[in-house]
């Protein structure tokens, strides 16, 4: 590569990284408000909001980085323009296609970082996270550890807790268990500890009251306590195992898996195989997107106005290919034999680089003609 490349590709990789950065933040800020109200409501701590939202990650990035790559081929070739780069390098004699040669580079880079994210990193964190997300499912202990709230961790289940104290103990403890058709029983006592033991979850209750009423006789019996074991597990059915999600299973299983694993995990044959070839289509896809926004706004001259009209141009051009996607996607993963379909987006890319660079230049040499 010759000065002129690795000057243009030093600006497009650093403009792809800062944009990255600020798309990224906002997405995920906008996503971890969300995932922060329901940890929280279910009784987890930060460290566990924390953990799930760097788990999040790899699969907001792989949605931003076509957009970033996208906005910095447009922000780095206006301002060339603006600066009148361009036009001392056509003057030179560069052709419109040597002088898209870095974008085509750069547009190859960002196509690896997919390829890298699509195929290993978000199957590897999107697997973490779903394992993560079914063991805090199954961990009772964070819907009990909040004082001063009447909770309510399953149907006919009421527990309140006044206060707990820095080593964990509960002081003042109430539950009401409503779960039997025919029998009420209230639990009050003085302390509690929640004891985890290989059967499940246990509330150790001290120096209580069990009152158990009868429905059907409407009779009150008072039992007390010095100490009394009640199975949280017992009562709160617990998911015994969970399904494969498409988004964590590796590549060559999604475009080998027979009929039977499909089934198996909830989906169909035509889905597996869609999203399998969806992975390679992405990192495909993203080649092209610089390029389209580069050479489209190489077709107009220099103007003290700008080149909006580019910009809108390139723009209009991206929106159907999104539509394309959208389409393939309804159609290619609910029939099955149209996994190729997800071809369908980058195949059309392409096209619309090839015919923009084609008149980009044209352009060029109409221009440079008439400067001669």
């Amino acid at each position: 590569m010759g000065r002129y490349d690795r000057y243009i590709l030093s600006q497009l990789l650093v403009l792809f990284s800062f944009f990255s950065i600020v798309l990224v933040s906002v997405y995920w800020v906008n996503r971890a408000v969300g995932l922060f109200d329901t940890l929280i409501s279910d009784g987890q701590n930060l460290r566990v909001f924390l953990e799930f939202s760097a788990l999040s990650l790899p699969q907001i990035i792989l949605l931003v980085l076509p957009v970033s790559a996208f906005v910095a081929a447009i922000y780095v070739t206006n301002r060339m323009i603006g600066d009148s780069e361009l036009v001392v390098m056509q003057t030179a004699g560069c052709s419109a296609l040597r002088l898209l040669r870095p974008v085509w580079v750069f547009g190859i880079i960002a196509g690896l970082l997919i390829a890298i994210l699509a195929h290993l990193l978000v199957p590897a964190a999107r697997a973490q996270l779903m394992e993560r997300s079914y063991e805090v499912s199954r961990d009772m202990t964070g819907r009990f550890l909040r004082e001063g709230q009447f909770i309510h961790p399953t149907d006919g289940i009421t527990v309140y807790i006044r206060a707990i104290t820095e080593l964990g103990e509960f002081r003042d403890v109430f539950l009401q268990d409503r779960s039997a058709p025919d029998v009420e029983t209230t639990y009050t006592a003085r302390r509690a500890l929640l004891v985890s033991t290989e059967d499940g979850p246990r509330l150790v209750m001290f120096d209580g009251i069990a009152q158990n009423v009868d429905r059907a006789s409407q009779r009150l019996s008072t039992v007390e306590f010095e100490d009394f074991t009640y199975d949280i597990a017992g009562l709160i059915e617990a998911p015994t195992g969970r399904i494969l999600s498409i988004r964590e299973m590796s590549t060559p299983a999604l475009l080998l898996a027979p009929p039977a694993v499909a089934e198996a995990q909830g989906s169909t044959l035509a889905a597996f195989r869609f999203a399998g070839h969806d992975r390679i289509a992405r990192s495909l896809f993203v080649i092209f997107v610089p390029v389209i926004a580069a050479a489209t706004l190489m077709l107009g001259a220099f103007s003290r106005f700008g080149i909006w009209p580019q910009i809108l141009l390139a723009v209009a051009l991206i929106v159907p290919l999104q539509m394309t996607w959208n389409a393939a996607e309804a159609i290619g993963s609910r029939q099955e034999g149209m996994a190729h379909l997800a071809y369908l987006q980058p195949a059309l890319a392409a096209a619309v680089a090839a015919l923009m660079v084609t008149l980009s230049m044209r352009g060029s040499r109409r221009r440079g003609g008439a400067a001669a």
